[in-house]
């Protein structure tokens, strides 16, 4: 039978949580009558997690289990059950039992209104303010202003998204927090919408301030993607007018002074403009490959695609 639903959680050493997870997300699944999946992904867990999932894996064919070797980061683990969900529409939460699982009927409705991604919005969010809270409300700020997309909750992990589109989004690093704004090239619709939020009741938080640097690298990736995924070729090209004009006014000084120029002046000047003129021609090679790159995805996706 078609799977029409697959809730993807990530897991990293939830021993004492993840017989309650499994057993709300079940119980939020089940009554929408939709057949459904539950992937579990134990992101290198050094307790008795994969041990348990296994079990219920065992019992439960609607339970799937997959497994890291070693910790790769919780994108990783999204990534690895996005990939293999078998459904239309993919739920992703933590496994910490933080995000309630009860929000996941009325975010499906929400898509099922013409969205391709709904993003949970932690309304009354029970985190310490400090670790927590603050960076998150910095992050958002920064995320906000960098793409322009008013999401008031990149970080929140409870999202639904139809699958043609999240499968088509690639994920690295801690990029998990920035898919809405990954979508935007892809042309995606997204609506936002507040959800429930409890205190963590086993175990402890697996992130800290360290993750601030990682967001702020991120999204300087992030805003060269959307820089660029739009008519890359003509951005490359002005990028290669500024080198071969700086390449110009390189050379200029040698023929200007011509002979009277001292040998080293004529050495110094003509490696610059050999640098700046050979990073032009790079440059409008490298929109060349782009734009094709992009061409090709638009013919997959051609909403999302201007001319480049």
């Amino acid at each position: 039978m078609p799977i029409d639903i697959s809730a993807i959680v990530p897991i990293l050493n939830e021993e004492e949580s993840v017989a309650l997870m499994r057993e709300r997300v079940v119980a939020a699944l089940e009554p929408l009558g939709r057949p459904f999946e539950v992937i579990f992904v134990d992101d290198g867990s050094t307790d008795r997690s994969f041990e348990l999932l296994a079990a219920m894996a065992a019992e439960d064919p609607r339970i799937v289990v997959l497994k890291f070797r070693r910790n790769a980061g919780q994108t990783a683990a999204m990534t690895a059950g996005i990939e293999y969900a078998r459904g239309a529409l993919l739920v992703t939460m933590d496994g910490d039992l933080q995000n309630d699982p009860a929000d996941i009927p009325m975010m499906l409705a929400k898509i099922e209104e013409g969205y391709d991604l709904v993003v949970g919005w932690r309304m009354n969010r029970q985190d310490k303010w400090l670790s927590r809270k603050l960076p998150s409300m910095i992050a958002n700020r920064l995320i906000g202003s960098v793409t322009r997309l008013p999401i008031r909750d990149n970080g929140c992990s409870l999202k639904v998204y139809r699958a043609e589109l999240i499968k088509k989004v690639p994920l690295y690093s801690d990029m998990h927090r920035f898919i809405p704004a990954m979508t935007l090239p892809l042309g995606g619709r997204i609506a936002e919408v507040g959800v429930r939020h409890h205190a963590r009741q086993f175990g402890e938080s697996k992130y800290g301030l360290s993750r601030i640097y990682k967001v702020l690298i991120d999204l300087i990736a992030i805003k060269t993607i959307l820089l660029f995924a739009r008519q890359p070729l003509r951005r490359f090209a002005a990028l290669a007018g500024l080198a071969a004009l700086g390449a110009a006014l390189a050379v200029w000084p040698i023929v200007s002074a011509g002979a009277e120029a001292g040998g080293g002046s004529v050495m110094v000047y003509t490696t610059i403009a050999t640098l700046l003129g050979s990073l032009a021609i790079f440059l409008m090679l490298l929109g060349s490959v782009t734009a094709l790159v992009f061409r090709r995805a638009a013919e997959m996706t051609p909403s999302w695609l201007d001319d480049g």
